[in-house]
């Protein structure tokens, strides 16, 4: 048996799952898909990428600027995250803040073809026309002439087709690196499938252990979107979570840190919120220590439908 393993280098191939980056020639791919995920495993850092559908690499790991009080705090923020080494910084048109993004990247000095940038067009202005509308106004507060990523946020019923022609429109006028949708569960997505021309690049949910839709995982896995998970410390409602604590404690770590690894681990790209500097390097700060598979077995059967957003299910 001959194993490849290409392009580690800090950006590493993730999992077993990414067959470009370790082949098995004789066929038996058990075993290579286990060594590619403990290389994967031991080599993840913040400058860790995972490559979409269309050959583009998005970072593993990022920041997210949901609704904070003040969108001063989320400069400050965004400006945290670039300095920590942070290159993926996820907004939406309905947060508010696309301003406040711009003026941090610009701020940073960093190159802004180095950094990853997503946004997503809002219910209230799913359609075809004014989806392409949307855009332009994120374009024109985000200071940038595209963006890398452009979901759907939510799979509103009488326009999410439309919408979705609207994305594949931006997408082939190369104005999006790449699009992809949002709190879509796998009816939303057999759906989109009857009419789409471009298979969506990443489909991003609600995900962590106590909101763990594995079914929509393995799916998007199967039709080769990449899993992106929001909310991954539940926004603090599972901090005094015994096992939770006790966990941590094993792997002499904070909740949060926890969290957040197990997220990774399952190869979700992923994007804890924070406006507090500190808490934003702790949540960057967890590649120095790896979830056992007995411990991520465990962490899998917490699961209790515990969500912070609406219920995909409810569109």
């Amino acid at each position: 048996m001959v194993i490849c393993i290409c392009r580690l280098k800090g950006r590493a191939g993730l999992f077993g799952w990414c067959p470009s980056r370790i082949r098995d020639s004789t066929g038996k791919g058990r075993l290579a898909k286990l060594l590619a995920r403990r290389l994967s495993l031991r080599f993840m850092n913040l400058q860790s990428t995972v490559t979409l559908n269309n050959g583009v690499e998005m970072p593993l790991l990022g920041l997210g600027v949901y609704a904070p009080r003040h969108n001063n705090e989320v400069q400050q923020a965004v400006e945290w995250a670039l300095e920590a080494g942070c290159r993926l910084i996820d907004t939406a048109s309905i947060y508010g803040n696309e301003r406040e993004v711009a003026d941090a990247i610009a701020a940073s000095g960093i190159p802004r073809q180095e950094i990853f940038l997503t946004t997503k067009v809002w219910n209230d202005d799913e359609g075809y026309d004014t989806t392409l509308a949307a855009f332009d106004k994120s374009l024109e507060k985000l200071k940038t002439d595209y963006v890398d990523l452009y979901l759907i946020h939510w799979p509103i019923r009488e326009k999410r087709l439309d919408t979705w022609r609207a994305l594949e429109k931006l997408y082939g006028d190369e104005r999006v690196r790449a699009i992809g949708v949002s709190n879509y569960y796998q009816p939303h997505l057999d759906e989109l499938f009857t009419i789409a021309n471009v298979t969506p690049a990443v489909n991003q949910f609600e995900f962590s252990p106590y909101c763990n839709p594995a079914d929509v995982v393995a799916y998007c896995r199967q039709k080769g979107i990449q899993p992106e998970g929001y909310a991954p410390l539940v926004r603090g409602e599972k901090s005094g979570d015994p096992r939770l604590i006790a966990l941590a404690g094993k792997y002499g770590k904070s909740t949060y840190q926890l969290l957040v690894k197990w997220s990774l681990q399952q190869g979700v790209v992923t994007i804890p919120k924070s406006v507090k500097k500190e808490r934003i390097q702790e949540n960057f700060s967890v590649f120095d220590f790896t979830i056992t598979d007995e411990d991520m077995a465990e962490m899998n059967t917490w699961h209790d439908n515990t969500r912070v957003a609406w219920n995909p299910m409810d569109f």
